[in-house]
């Protein structure tokens, strides 16, 4: 039975680029491919694809950027195919949301095995909506005299002074802020920050928190803002005030 899957191949190999092209159509997909992230991110935004495979040193991306843009926001899974193949390269993108990484040269054939194996697992588990949906009626929300856009991701301190969040940080702060005065363990905040389906270690969220919370410590917010509970978790101790979209 041929395969139905849509995938896209951005490298900026054009050789490499034909050959596994040439090689995934054997096998039934459908594929398409661009040698550059403009190409790439046009692409992706004419053709819901099942799958990404990427080579993050293209110019004009890195692999922070490609998969908060594509595996984060947009919930589209992405390997990544890369020169880049020290072992800290490969915890880093898994950990940031990667389905997986290959090292180059890469076995096409070891390239298909992981691609199948993706696609399996996320058709098993689908990953979840994004909190967007959680968010959808409530714009901001408020704490302390702080100010948090949930629209426009900025973070302003009661002076409206911006305080400047990655996209880690503000993955968490929002999950904390939505959840406020609850107590979350690691796993209910892997599964909010990055979806069920995701392979994140509990080793992401720690270094995640530690970052937020020495960002919002220098930028002024007194006192423990999350604070740790023995053997529960973490919960967020401020009262939040969720205020709605205007017009």
């Amino acid at each position: 039975m041929p395969n139905q899957s849509q995938i896209l191949l951005a490298d900026d190999d054009a050789a490499l680029l034909t050959s596994l092209s040439d090689y995934f159509g054997r096998y039934g997909f459908a594929v398409d491919t661009a040698t550059g992230a403009a190409e790439m991110r046009g692409k992706a935004d004419e053709q819901p694809y099942d799958l990404i495979v990427a080579e993050p040193t293209m110019p004009g991306l890195h692999t922070a950027g490609l998969l908060r843009e594509f595996a984060i926001e947009r919930k589209i899974p992405v390997i990544i195919h890369s020169r880049a193949a020290s072992d800290l390269d490969r915890i880093l993108g898994l950990e940031m949301g990667a389905e997986d990484y290959l090292a180059k040269p890469c076995n096409a054939r070891e390239l298909l095995a992981r691609i199948n194996a993706a696609l399996r697992a996320r058709r098993r588990n689908p990953r979840p909506a994004s909190l967007a949906s959680a968010t959808r009626d409530r714009a901001w929300a408020q704490f302390e005299g702080w100010r948090f856009d949930l629209t426009t991701r900025q973070l302003f301190d009661p002076a409206g002074a911006v305080v400047s969040l990655s996209e880690g940080e503000y993955q968490l702060l929002r999950v904390f802020v939505i959840n406020a005065r609850q107590v979350l363990n690691r796993n209910e905040l892997l599964d909010k920050v990055y979806g069920a389906a995701s392979e994140h270690y509990d080793r992401a969220i720690d270094v995640q928190l530690c970052r937020l919370r020495r960002k919002l410590m220098a930028s002024g917010l007194k006192g423990q803002t999350i604070r740790t509970v023995r053997n529960e978790g973490y919960i967020f101790v401020h009262p939040v005030i969720l205020g709605e979209a205007t017009a």
